[in-house]
């Protein structure tokens, strides 16, 4: 199999995405440190693997650089077909990829650190406004989040039927990233509940924040 080389970071919730699904398929990469936190991103020559300057980043040897994460899970998914993170059937596919999308696309962009960088230097946010916002937005996708899969009938023991799917994994990072924050969102008991289930399985404990290089002490 192809030696991949992923930029990533520690607390990047979208990178913790693409460790644990790299696990799940059996499959490993180098990890090339790209600090948000000193500004690395910006560099010119991370700006040349993603000019959005955002991680992760996967390198398949001999091909322009794969970014997004969901795009990037499809991919080892469509590579290495077992397991199998989307369903067989057209309409479990597109029940899935709303869930992610709706973390992917709707939640986690709206805390990433360079919106905090822009409120707390331009848009006159102080720390305290910022824990505020992050607080928001958070209940605001999860909440939501919660009362689909409780009334849904394509919810099962995780998101979607029996098995971990792309809608697990990108839950999951969105509540591991929450941790190291220290913020915790009421009243989601399906998303607590599915989240306990995920961390059982290897490939998430090993993804886990704080188990990476570079992470503080928890």
């Amino acid at each position: 199999m192809a030696a991949y080389q992923l930029y990533a970071f520690w607390r990047s919730s979208a990178t913790y995405r693409v460790r644990v699904a790299l696990a799940l398929k059996g499959l490993t990469a180098e990890e090339r440190i790209i600090d948000l936190d000193a500004g690395d991103q910006r560099g010119e020559e991370f700006l040349k693997i993603n000019p959005l300057g955002a991680i992760p980043a996967l390198i398949v040897p001999g091909q322009a650089p794969l970014t997004q994460s969901l795009a990037i899970l499809e991919y080892l998914d469509e590579i290495v077909p077992d397991p199998r993170l989307l369903p067989a059937d057209p309409l479990g596919r597109a029940r899935v990829r709303s869930i992610a999308a709706g973390l992917a696309a709707d939640t986690h962009p709206l805390v990433v650190p360079r919106v905090r960088q822009y409120l707390t230097t331009t848009g006159g946010f102080d720390l305290a406004d910022w824990r505020v916002w992050q607080t928001q937005w958070f209940t605001v996708g999860l909440q939501a989040l919660e009362a689909r899969l409780a009334a849904e009938a394509g919810t099962g023991a995780y998101c979607h039927g029996e098995s971990v799917t792309i809608a697990d994994i990108l839950l999951t990072s969105v509540v591991a990233v929450m941790r190291v924050f220290k913020i915790s969102v009421a009243d989601i008991p399906t998303i607590d509940r599915i989240v306990a289930l995920c961390e059982t399985h290897e490939a998430f404990a090993r993804a886990a924040p704080f188990k990476q290089p570079g992470a503080p002490a928890a």
